[in-house]
């Protein structure tokens, strides 16, 4: 149920219209079952993908993080560094290729994010001085 709850984590921060990482480091498992997912997710959109995507593209698309995003390409083979920045360089039968490998694995479990009926919370800070002053914490 590891890929669910990151599916989850992650349809929840596009409700949020955040981008979002794993706290890391992570751990071997960890990395393995998030890059896993991030794989899957990357080639189904470039599966389908018409014309061209960027990297900010996908990360708006996906609230994966560049960062995230540019390592799992290039664990693919995917992108190269040109020019001072990152590009997809990748044919449909790149895609397809790695669609059909084993490393492109999609999960059991699918969760549809339309289907999640939740609104974030707005955090608003209150204007002025907080209620507790910085010494009433240091004061033992």
């Amino acid at each position: 149920y590891g890929k669910l709850l990151i599916a989850f984590s992650y349809e929840l921060s596009k409700l949020e219209g955040l981008v979002a990482s794993p706290e890391k480091p992570l751990s071997d498992l960890g990395r393995l079952s998030y890059r896993s997912y991030w794989s899957w997710v990357l080639l189904e959109i470039l599966k389908n993908a018409c014309g061209s995507l960027s990297i900010k593209d996908l990360s708006a698309m996906t609230s994966i993080t560049q960062t995230d995003i540019i390592s799992t390409l290039q664990s693919m083979n995917m992108v190269k560094y040109w020019k001072g920045q990152h590009v997809i360089c990748v044919t449909p039968k790149n895609v397809e290729q790695l669609v059909s490998s084993e490393q492109y694995k999609r999960p059991r479990f699918i969760l549809e994010g339309s289907a999640i009926k939740w609104t974030p919370k707005k955090y608003n800070p209150r204007p002025g001085p907080s209620r507790h002053s910085r010494s009433q914490y240091l004061a033992g």
